[in-house]
This record gives C-alpha cells, sequence and structure tokens, in this order.
C-alpha cells in the first residue's frame, strides 16, 4: 500500500473521529455555500452586499492594497514610496475580501474575481520568504510609531495586532479557497501560520534571539482563525497551535498598568481555565470565547467548558443589553460592572455584536442548546444589523439605545458614518451577512438541527441518505414557518430538531436581566398568548421539547410538510432592578425584534413620551415607501407630558435596526411607564459638561468664542448662519482654546466641529489636547484606536487612553501655512455614574 492511500485511510479515520467529542455527537454546521437563500429578508440584503457593500468597502479599503503593494515592492527591489505605518489597516482589507469570496460563491462575478486574484498577488509578494506579514515592520516605516508597534516584530504582541492581522488573513484565505477552488491565498496564510508556530513556540534565530516568544496576542481573532485553517487543510498543527495560543494567555504574560494595558483589557489577568467574567475590550473578549468553545471542540477539552459556561452566563445575566449589543463602556470599548447598562451612553460595537453571534453560534455546535442561538439570534438582528444603513454604505461603529439626534455619538457623528479611521465594523458587516445561510442548518450523523430561520433551500447528507429541504418563511416578521421535505427514499428515517426561541415563554431572551411584564398587549386575534404549535402534513403533533429544540423522530415520505407557528404577540419587558438605567422604564419587543420609537414619526416629543396604562390593542402595518417599505412598524396609544397637563398620543415604533435611516434625529428604546419617570422637558437639551469659563489665544474680533459652547449644531463645516470661534488676523500661527467646567468632571469624550470656509480659514495640520491637574497641565492620551482627526462636516471625537478627571481642558492647534482655524462647536461628554 503506497503513501497516498495511508495518509488517506489516516485523514478519514481522524475526520470520523470528529464527529464524536466528549461522549456526544459533534454538531456540523451547513456551509453557507450549500443553502441557498429565497426570502423577502436576508436575499435583499446579500443583493445590498454585492452591489453596495463589499465594493463600497473594496474601494475604502484601497489604501491598505497600496500599503501592500509598496511592501512588496520594497521586498522586491522596486522603487517606490513606503507605505504609511499602521498596525491594523490590512486587516480591514483582509475582512472585506472574505466577504466578497462569500459572495464569489453566491453570485459568480469575473470581475470581482479577478480584481481579488490582482490583490492575492500582492499579498503574495508583500510576504517575506520566511512567511512574515506585516508591513511596517519588514520596510521599517514602524521606526516612528514604536510605541504602538514595538522596535522589532513580535516585541509588542499585546498591542502590535500582527497576529490579529493574519488571523483575519486566513479567514479571508479560507473563504476565497471554498469559493473558487484556487489554493494561492491559502498557501501564502499557510506560510505565515508555519513561521508563526516557528516563532512563537519552537523558537528562530531571526526573531526574538532565537527563543520562542511564547505569549499570547493582545487582540485575539488568530485563535479561532486557526481553527478555520485546520478545518479547511486537515493539518492537525494549526488546531494544535490554536490550542497553546489559548492555553498560555493569562500564563506566560500578564501587562501591568491601566486602561488599555491593565491585564484584564486583553483578558490576560488569568489562564483562561480560571476565568469567570468577561471583561476587557468586548470584541477581543468574544473573539477569545469562540475560539475557546472551536478548540473544546476540535481537541475534546472538556476543561475549558466550566470557564465558558461561567462567562456566558455572567455576559447574559449581567452584561448584555437587549439588543444583544456588549461592552456597554465607553474608553475600553468593553465590559463594565455588572448591570452597567446606560442606553444613551451606551458604547455596543457593532464588532462586539458580531463577536456575539460567533461566540454563541459556537457554543450552540458545542452544546446542541437552542439558547445560544436564541443569543445569536437577537444580537444578529437587532444590534448587527443596525450596524448598517438599508442602502449599505453608511456604518454604526456604536449602537446607543437612545439618541437626542444632537448629541455626537458614533465617533463624531450625531448618525451613520460612511467610513471610520478604524474600519474595523464596516468590514465586520461585509463578511458577516453572506454567513448568515451557514447559520441555518446544523447535522450530526443522523439529525438535522434548524437553528435559525429564513426562507431557503438545501439538500443535506445523512447516514440514512440525503434529504431536499425548502423552508418557506417571511420570518422574522411572520409567525410561520413551512419546510417542504423531500427524503431520499419514503420510509427514510431521520430526526428534524426545531428551534423554539426564548422568546415565545416568559421573557425575550436568555438570561436574568429582562423579562416580560404581567401585561402582555397582543392584537386582537391574541387576546390570549398561543403556545407554539407544530404540524405535520396539516394535523398538530407533540414533541418533546429537548434543549430548546422541538423534536420530530420519524419516517419521512417524499412531500411531507412541517408547519411551525410561532406566536409574535407585542411584548413589553422591563429589566431587572439592579438595572438602575431602566427602572420604570419598559421595552417593546415582537417576535426576536426590539422596537423603537424615532423622533422622525413622533413630531420628535419623544423626551416628554410615556406608556401609562398598558394598551389593550396595537395595530400592526409596514412602511409603503423608499427605503422603509415592507418594514413592520406598530403603534399603540400613549401619553405626552405638556407644561400644563397630559394628552394622549399615538406612538409608532420600528425595528430597532432600521432606525436612522432617514436622517439623524432621536431615538428610544427604553420608554418610561408613567410621567414621573423622567422630568419634563422642553426640547432636548445637550448634556455635557457645563462650561463655567472659556478662553482663547486669540478671537478674530467679528466672531465670538461664545460659539464653541453654545449648543448651536451646524449644517456643514462651512455654515456660516452659526456664529464661530475663528484665529483670522493670525493667520499660520499656533492657537488655544481653554475650557472650564462647573464641577472635576470624568471626561468620557471631547469633540471637535472644525469651521473651514475652503478658502482662508481651513482645519488645522494637527491638534492636540491637554488637562489640568493638580495645577499642572498634562498630556491628553487617546485610546488606542482614536486620533486626532480634521474630518470636515462632523465632530472629531477622542476619548482618554485612562480615566481622566478634570476640569479644566485645553485644545492646542496649529493651522496650515498660512491659514486660520476656526472652531464652530465644542462637545464635552461626561462618563455616566455606574450601578
Amino acid at each position: 500500500m503506497n503513501n497516498r492511500y495511508i495518509l488517506i485511510i489516516i485523514s478519514f479515520i481522524f475526520n470520523l473521529s470528529l464527529f464524536v467529542a466528549n461522549g456526544q455527537e459533534i454538531l456540523n454546521p451547513v456551509p453557507f455555500n450549500e443553502v441557498k437563500l429565497e426570502d423577502n429578508f436576508w436575499l435583499p440584503r446579500l443583493h445590498t452586499q454585492k452591489e453596495v457593500l463589499v465594493p463600497f468597502a473594496l474601494d475604502k479599503t484601497k489604501p491598505a492594497v497600496e500599503n501592500l503593494k509598496r511592501t512588496a515592492n520594497f521586498l522586491n527591489g522596486i522603487p517606490d514610496e513606503l507605505p504609511f505605518p499602521h498596525r491594523f489597516v490590512a486587516s480591514d482589507l483582509y475582512k472585506v475580501m472574505e466577504g466578497a469570496a462569500y459572495l464569489l460563491k453566491l453570485y459568480p462575478d469575473p470581475e470581482l474575481e479577478a480584481e481579488m486574484d490582482r490583490i492575492i498577488d500582492i499579498i503574495s509578494e508583500a510576504q517575506q520568504d520566511d512567511g512574515y506579514n506585516y508591513e511596517s515592520h519588514v520596510t521599517g516605516v514602524s521606526k516612528n510609531r514604536t510605541s504602538e508597534m514595538g522596535e522589532k516584530p513580535y516585541s509588542y504582541v499585546v498591542h502590535s495586532h500582527e497576529l490579529y492581522n493574519m488571523g483575519h488573513m486566513y479567514e479571508g484565505a479560507i473563504a476565497y479557497y471554498q469559493a473558487t477552488g484556487k489554493d494561492k491565498w491559502l498557501r501564502v496564510a499557510e506560510e505565515n501560520a508555519k513561521h508563526i508556530n516557528k516563532v512563537f513556540f519552537e523558537g528562530d534565530p531571526n526573531y526574538n534571539d532565537g527563543k520562542p516568544v511564547l505569549q499570547a496576542p493582545g487582540h485575539e481573532e488568530i485563535e479561532l482563525a486557526l481553527v478555520k485553517l485546520f478545518r479547511a487543510t486537515d493539518d492537525s498543527l494549526y488546531l494544535k497551535m490554536a490550542k497553546k495560543f489559548i492555553d498560555i494567555r493569562g500564563v506566560t504574560y500578564r501587562p501591568k498598568g491601566q486602561g488599555v494595558m491593565s491585564p484584564e483589557y486583553a483578558q490576560q489577568h488569568l489562564p483562561v481555565r480560571e476565568q469567570t467574567r468577561a471583561v476587557g475590550h468586548a470584541v477581543r473578549a468574544t473573539y477569545l470565547y469562540s475560539g475557546m468553545a472551536d478548540v473544546s471542540v476540535y481537541t475534546r477539552d472538556s476543561t475549558l467548558r466550566p470557564a465558558l459556561n461561567c462567562i456566558w452566563h455572567n455576559i447574559v445575566d449581567t452584561k448584555m443589553h437587549i439588543t444583544g449589543g456588549l461592552g456597554a463602556v465607553h474608553g475600553i470599548e468593553g465590559f463594565g460592572p455588572e448591570y452597567d447598562l446606560p442606553n444613551k451612553g451606551a458604547f455596543n460595537e457593532t464588532c462586539a455584536a458580531v463577536g456575539n453571534v460567533f461566540f454563541n453560534h459556537r457554543m450552540f455546535l458545542m452544546e446542541k442548546d437552542a439558547k445560544y442561538m436564541d443569543v445569536a439570534e437577537i444580537a444578529l438582528l437587532n444590534n448587527v444589523l443596525a450596524g448598517v444603513n438599508l442602502e449599505g454604505n453608511r456604518f454604526f461603529y456604536i449602537n446607543p439605545l437612545e439618541a437626542d439626534g444632537i448629541t455626537p455619538f458614533n465617533h463624531g457623528m450625531r448618525g451613520r458614518s460612511p467610513w471610520f479611521g478604524t474600519a474595523c465594523c464596516p468590514s465586520n458587516l461585509a463578511r458577516l451577512i453572506p454567513q448568515v445561510p451557514g447559520m441555518i442548518y446544523a447535522t450530526t450523523h443522523n439529525e438535522i438541527y434548524c437553528s435559525f430561520y429564513a426562507g431557503s433551500s438545501t439538500t443535506l447528507s445523512l447516514e440514512s441518505g440525503k434529504v431536499e429541504l425548502g423552508q418557506i418563511t417571511e420570518y422574522p416578521f411572520s409567525e410561520t414557518i413551512k419546510w417542504k421535505v423531500i427524503p431520499e427514499r419514503d420510509g427514510q428515517a431521520f430526526s428534524m430538531n426545531l428551534r423554539i426561541p426564548t422568546w415565545t415563554g416568559n421573557q425575550f431572551v436568555p438570561g436574568k436581566l429582562y423579562c416580560y411584564t404581567d401585561k402582555a398587549v397582543t392584537q386582537e386575534q391574541h387576546n390570549e398568548i398561543s403556545k407554539w404549535i407544530i404540524k405535520v402534513n396539516g394535523k398538530e403533533i407533540t414533541t418533546d421539547l429537548i434543549k430548546g429544540f422541538a423534536k420530530i423522530n420519524r419516517k419521512w415520505k417524499k412531500g411531507d410538510i412541517i408547519e411551525l407557528y410561532l406566536p409574535m404577540p407585542l411584548q413589553f419587558s422591563k429589566s431587572i432592578d439592579k438595572v438602575t438605567e431602566n427602572r420604570e422604564l419598559i421595552c417593546l419587543t415582537r417576535g426576536p425584534l426590539v422596537y423603537a420609537a424615532e423622533g422622525f414619526d413622533n413630531d420628535d416629543v419623544l423626551p416628554n413620551v410615556f406608556i401609562g396604562d398598558i394598551p389593550a390593542t396595537f395595530n400592526l402595518s409596514t412602511y409603503s415607501e423608499g427605503l422603509m417599505k415592507g418594514i413592520p412598524k406598530v403603534e399603540i396609544s400613549a401619553r405626552e407630558k405638556t407644561e400644563s397637563e397630559d394628552k394622549e398620543i399615538e406612538l409608532t415604533l420600528l425595528p430597532y435596526f432600521a432606525w436612522n435611516n432617514r436622517g439623524d434625529g432621536s431615538m428610544m428604546t427604553w420608554l418610561p411607564e408613567s410621567a414621573f419617570a423622567r422630568p419634563y422637558l422642553d426640547k432636548y437639551i445637550q448634556l455635557h459638561g457645563k462650561f463655567k469659563g472659556l478662553e482663547a489665544s486669540y478671537t478674530y474680533r467679528s466672531d465670538n468664542l461664545i460659539a464653541v459652547a453654545d449648543n448651536e449644531f451646524p449644517s456643514s463645516s462651512s455654515d456660516k448662519r452659526v456664529k464661530r470661534w475663528t484665529s483670522w488676523g493670525e493667520q499660520g500661527k499656533d492657537q488655544w482654546v481653554e475650557i472650564s467646567l462647573e464641577k472635576p468632571t470624568d471626561i468620557q469624550s471631547v469633540s471637535v466641529y472644525w469651521f473651514d470656509d475652503g478658502n482662508g480659514t481651513l482645519v488645522p495640520q494637527e491638534w492636540s489636547l491637554e488637562y489640568e491637574e493638580n495645577d499642572k497641565w498634562n498630556k491628553f492620551s487617546l485610546y488606542v484606536t482614536d486620533s486626532y482627526n480634521v474630518f470636515k462636516d462632523q465632530f472629531n471625537m477622542v476619548h482618554p487612553a485612562h480615566q481622566i478627571i478634570t476640569n479644566k481642558i485645553r485644545l492646542l492647534m496649529k493651522p496650515q501655512p498660512e491659514k486660520a482655524v476656526g472652531i464652530l462647536e465644542i462637545n464635552i461628554e461626561e462618563v455616566e455614574s455606574g450601578n
């Protein structure tokens, strides 16, 4: 028997063993490319991805391609400019390319494929012969950014993002290989992975003085990507590497410091098996937990499961917004204290919701428990989808549960942004939405798990034979899901497991944070909330409910029809009392969707709206025009406070994911139950640190320094209708503006809206902040992903790298040569007090 056949047999036995781990069959997700979407909810979104979002994102990531091209030219001795130094710009490109790869499988496109091949050639040329891949160190441009990247390769793994970038490259390469069968990029990824294995776990004389680095990355991602690489290649080296990175986290290295250098920030405070709480940066955390779940399954390491179970409960019991949003706290983009869940001040990075989906999908595959898919569904349908507008070209980085339509929250914007300096969120959306078909089904040897509902068709291979499934539904808007079942032969025996979501019971989402009130609002036909119902060929059946799945075990014949009815009355949820932000407030949901009131539909009276007595009926209809066409809306009776009395109004609510598609405005998800829950407001007033005094190095005689703090918001940087401060008359000279606050303030963010008339007064060449402490001015160090930007037509927002409590802020500005600088508004946000 030759070696080739021996390898085939070994590989077969190894893969067969993967079906069983810890005494149970492993659930295998049905890949995205084997499920065809055919509905009116997800299919249009895939078209938007194909026609708008991915081309738009590829265009926005051209600087990353140019950086790689310049690196390739550097390695090949071709004269060219050096790349600009950046730690993670390549990762955004890799994520967009991953999303493009998924779309190529679904929608073949020779032009897009040719562009992908062109970029892959550049990536290959930009990687060193030994496999090292990081533009800034390869070309030496990192010498001016050693505080961010270290002095040499792998010398600052805690923040350099070297391994993070490569993890995203692996995922992109795997997706492209699966979509096209082309393996050039996959081979590049494998070369890099083997290089990393040598440097980190064996020792390479060209790195770290030949000693193994033995340090887990500060930003997790490579762990879950290595498991994907193992599954794509059957090379167990990558699975072993993933396990090693997880095993050494919090063991071989623990940072010392505060903010981004605290040991909790990157989950390095304890060995992973001893971690019981979700702490630190929320995206890093969910990527780690996803990798831990994968490693637990594929290495059969049950010792990781107790920690994962504790962490999951800590999240859903104490730290998750009702929209599935994670990482409520600004400053670290992460988890705060238990029950600290602000609404207007919530951070809830879109990437963290993406990570929530990844983590819970993997937990479902590990445990066969529907509760994990319930959380994934809530995060996906609410927070994730809110991250991109319906057109597919404007985005949220931050996802609050309340907005006043005035105060900037989305990295300087009052609403969505076309892109970000740190563009992880748009690129994550580019790659997640095309993966949705891969969450619909999972199988064991002879069981089918229907884990996510969407109109679709697929053919599945079981031990008993093939099964064709056609799923027909308008979920998440409709209450009925139907399947047409076509087994390979009549009498074929297998099990269908249908997920019965948590929201059909007495609470919206798993965990201890939220429950329905004892008064449910229902339509007339739902005066009594109906139980979920399953019918087979028109006949209602009873089934066992096992870990949230209704199990139908029978011998099937061709043409059998399954009907699942999931009633969707309008429900009112409340938080447990420990969430002080939500006391006396309620949130409306229908099915898996959170509903919000938007000022656009309600004459902008939201500050003074309250529900009063919970109404007995509601009206469900759909928007009939424009981008909102076909999206459901709910109309209920409510009350509005006025200066003299309360009056009845009709309040309109829409799904949270659909807000901010008609312009910037106010929005609320948690509504007061009574008139006493919130004080009367004559209008939304911007809430920021109170300005006690203002000073400036110079003010042009026709301007007014008060303009920077008058709460008068411009329509653009060239808006001359509002008051402004400028340094006209001292063109080319450095300037400063000093702000005194009424009291020592815990600074959450500082935002500046620049005046730029396109002529004599332009945005500054550069700027920075200082704060006063003990009568001394100190540098205002920025959070790791922030920059002192000079974008026009928006607020330029920065956050401190560590806690800053001060009553004086000073803004330093260096103008462009022979030009003046100008400011239209400055906004200072205070950290909301915790619970």
